[in-house]
């Protein structure tokens, strides 16, 4: 059974309410990103991450999920854990994904990791991604 984090994750990513999504994470919530090696840290900053993917992907939508526990990477300790599974387009590129939450003893995100296929469409998401957060002043120019 889906955690009700995990339900209103997925209703707030569907609706794009960026409000919603701050209120799901916590303070120090680390996204780890299969376009970048070290995680995004800090609520600011992934919700900052979350507003460019609201823009840069079409047609997003889940497909599916998956309910257990896992080990979270940042200190090993086992988590409530949700596989939410999508599908979108970036660019004309169809890419197949999964969004994999971690939650606190509050029921709050604190580890977020998103893994897409296929290789063509990670590049093609990189380079949006990128272009989104120097646009949106996260990152600087290269």
């Amino acid at each position: 059974m889906t955690h009700p984090t995990a339900a209103r994750f997925r209703t707030a990513v569907e609706q794009g309410d960026l409000d919603a999504l701050e209120k799901l994470f916590t303070p120090d919530v680390r996204l780890y990103s299969p376009v970048k090696f070290t995680p995004f840290e800090g609520r600011p900053m992934v919700l900052g991450l979350f507003g460019v993917l609201l823009r840069t992907f079409e047609d997003f939508r889940y497909v599916g999920s998956y309910a257990g526990r896992a080990h979270t990477s940042a200190d090993g300790s086992e988590a409530e854990s949700d596989v939410l599974l999508f599908r979108t387009t970036v660019n004309g590129k169809e890419i197949h994904g999964i969004d994999l939450l971690h939650f606190d003893e509050d029921s709050r995100i604190k580890e977020f990791t998103v893994m897409v296929r296929p290789q063509s469409a990670v590049r093609t998401l990189g380079q949006a991604v990128h272009e989104g957060l120097v646009a949106a002043g996260l990152v600087p120019a290269p």
